[in-house]
């Protein structure tokens, strides 16, 4: 077709996986998730801080987690005391969390955990008995939100779910989602080190993009994960034991956000009377150059 350009710009040593599948949906992602992310404890130390401490000082207390996965981060905040519902789109990655939830089900903040299937574009009528007065917080991170890709060229679900994001929150309430720098995956620089997790196994990553009309309409990201752990229960205990490698290929599929486009959708969605604010790596982006994620706090007015 005319106007559609492909580019590949590997990082490491990744090889292009034939066929565009995106592996959440056949539970290969969820298999590994684990390995490559890690629990809980792999959160850099900053991330928690930064997480934990924002919610605190706005005083947030109900939160809904849009993009719960296997429960890596509703798991960190249950912990931390905060009352936490948990929404996924992908049954495969829910399955995690529901495992630990029942494994912890005598703590009564895991057995009150309440944790549902939902895509974005359902998500408040899934929950909608749940939100009363709204979440004091809703939030969505690991750059989950760039999976809802642009079926239509106008980005009409992807701003239909952020409204549903919205309509989920309290006045004065808080959205906090995030976003890769995708300006820079594009021009072929992708970053050595996650700043949200330690990752407990070397990946090769080969990232490839695609322009249509040239502009970069969707990035895909083929991954390479090898790991010699697998996971063993024995009487209940989750044990894990050296064996011979394993080699998972992955294909994941973004749409690249970029800051500025992104920044303006989310303020024609809460209007300008709500405050917007954006990090990158944590800090403010002038203290930051090039960061490896953006990160966008709305208050809801």
């Amino acid at each position: 077709m005319t106007g559609i350009e492909f580019k590949t710009s590997p990082s490491g040593t990744g090889v292009i996986v034939k066929g565009v599948n995106d592996q959440y949906a056949d539970g290969k992602m969820a298999k590994v998730y684990k390995a490559f992310i890690g629990d809980e404890n792999a959160r850099t130390e900053n991330y928690k801080r930064f997480l934990i401490d924002l919610l605190r000082k706005k005083g947030c207390k109900r939160i809904l987690d849009v993009a719960c996965g296997t429960g890596i981060d509703s798991i960190m905040l249950l912990e931390e005391g905060f009352d936490v519902v948990s929404t996924d789109g992908s049954d495969k990655m829910l399955k995690y969390a529901y495992e630990q939830r029942w494994e912890r089900r005598r703590e009564p903040a895991f057995e009150n955990w309440i944790i549902r299937e939902a895509n974005w574009l359902e998500v408040y009528d899934t929950v909608e008995d749940l939100v009363g007065d709204g979440f004091d917080a809703v939030i969505c991170f690991g750059s989950s939100f760039a999976h809802l890709l642009d079926s239509y060229g106008d980005q009409r679900e992807q701003k239909q779910a952020i409204s549903n994001f919205e309509k989920c929150l309290k006045r004065g309430g808080l959205l906090l989602i995030d976003h890769r720098n995708y300006e820079k995956l594009i021009k072929g620089q992708a970053p050595k080190k996650c700043v949200f997790y330690d990752a407990n196994y070397i990946t090769n990553i080969t990232t490839s993009v695609l322009s249509v009309m040239g502009k970069p309409a969707l990035i895909i990201r083929d991954y390479i994960v090898v790991s010699d752990e697998t996971s063993d229960k024995t009487n209940g205990v989750k044990k894990y034991k050296s064996e011979t490698p394993t080699t998972t290929e992955l294909r994941l599929m973004f749409h690249p956000h970029m800051v500025n486009d992104f920044r303006n959708m989310l303020k024609d969605i809460f209007g300008e009377k709500s405050s917007f604010h954006t990090l990158g790596d944590f800090k403010n982006l002038g203290e930051v150059e090039d960061p490896t994620f953006y990160i966008h706090i709305v208050e809801k007015q």
